[in-house]
């Protein structure tokens, strides 16, 4: 004869067994403090015993509404997520705010040439979401905010309706670099940024296209720079931008050798990126070019690898940003749950400079 199965042990099994209500079980596992130690511990003992693993996961979700996971919303691949530092900092700024909450993190990657906005969003089983740095109108915020679920915009669009904000004043905070480079005596100055325009373009950019720069992020740091430039008497028309749509290391290098190659006569290029920046300095390592005594460099972001290798660069609180993000949507999801009315807010954090050591003063004649 064979042997009937052994039933799966369930929460009400195992209250039963031990003579305890369900309640007391379900407390073991979601409010420990109101049990005491030891017969907290005797019912986590008897459930690994009996191979039972906690209350059920998606019956809690429907009992407290709540699914314990966030959406953190990324229009870059998912490896972008890994490698770039400033990315990785801002989500372990989340995870720290989150840390102890039973709180996770649901990555959801749509990629910088996404075109199908419902599906990803629209499957995530979470509580709300954090959107990181998309572009003004970007289907995939506009398919966050339409789950109903709070949103909070991280780094941009900077004036969503209905959504939280967190981020810098970037026009604001990239002049310190800037200047920097004006106050050396450089005259001559080139810019390399990542994605401006929602659709996919790599290049120069004119004026007119930084005008209509989906993403503004990288538009206003673009025109930090030509604020301070146009303020040393430097005509705006006349700095070369060059941009690319992917932000890895590959185009950072490719985008470094096409400004350099098309204007030979640079003697500075200042980067919206930190990862811009190391472009440059691999390009002039690998091209016998002198950082900085050939060509200065400045970057933005202040990563760890840019404080640790001297690069001058402005220092934003991208772990500090992770932190307040968190925060908000936690205040965002309660008010939700419990019918209270909430205002929204705005979080403008504050910038440093770190002179770093990648600005000397040009070449003589060639400023």
């Amino acid at each position: 004869m064979p042997r009937r199965s052994q039933r799966h042990p369930t929460l009400a099994s195992l209250a039963a067994d031990l003579g305890v209500s369900r309640t007391t079980v379900s407390n073991a596992y979601n409010h420990p403090e109101q049990l005491s130690a030891e017969l907290r511990e005797r019912i986590l003992a008897a459930a690994v015993a009996r191979g039972y693993q906690g209350p059920d996961p998606a019956a809690r979700s429907l009992r407290t509404k709540r699914t314990g996971a966030i959406g953190v919303v990324l229009t870059e691949d998912l490896t972008y997520a890994f490698e770039d530092r400033a990315s990785v900092d801002f989500l372990a700024g989340v995870a720290e705010a989150t840390a102890g909450t039973q709180t996770s993190l649901t990555l959801i990657p749509v990629g910088p040439d996404a075109t199908s906005p419902t599906s990803p969003v629209a499957a995530a089983v979470v509580d709300g979401f954090l959107v990181y740095s998309v572009a003004e109108g970007d289907p995939y915020l506009s398919a966050a905010q339409g789950r109903g679920l709070p949103v909070v915009v991280c780094g941009q669009p900077g004036d969503v309706a209905g959504a939280d904000f967190v981020g810098i004043d970037d026009r604001t905070a990239i002049a310190p670099a800037a200047r920097a480079l004006v106050d050396a005596g450089h005259r001559r100055v080139g810019v390399l940024a990542i994605r401006l325009l929602a659709e996919p373009t790599s290049g120069a950019v004119d004026l007119d296209q930084l005008d209509r720069a989906a993403l503004h992020i990288q538009r206003d740091r673009i025109r930090g720079v030509l604020d301070e430039l146009a303020a040393a008497g430097v005509d705006p028309a006349t700095v070369p931008v060059v941009t690319r749509h992917i932000n890895d290391p590959r185009n950072a290098y490719d985008a470094a050798h096409e400004l350099l190659e098309a204007h030979p006569g640079i003697t500075a290029v200042a980067c919206t990126t930190d990862s811009m920046a190391f472009g440059v300095l691999d390009y002039a390592r690998d091209h016998g070019i002198d950082v900085p005594g050939e060509l200065s460099v400045t970057g933005f972001d202040g990563v760890s690898r840019a404080l640790e290798t001297g690069l001058t660069t402005v220092v934003q609180p991208n772990v500090e940003k992770g932190k307040v993000a968190a925060r908000l949507l936690a205040d965002a999801v309660d008010a939700r749950l419990s019918d209270h009315a909430r205002e929204h807010e705005r979080v403008v954090l504050d910038t440093t400079f770190a002179p770093g050591a990648t600005v000397a003063a040009p070449r003589k004649g060639t400023a």
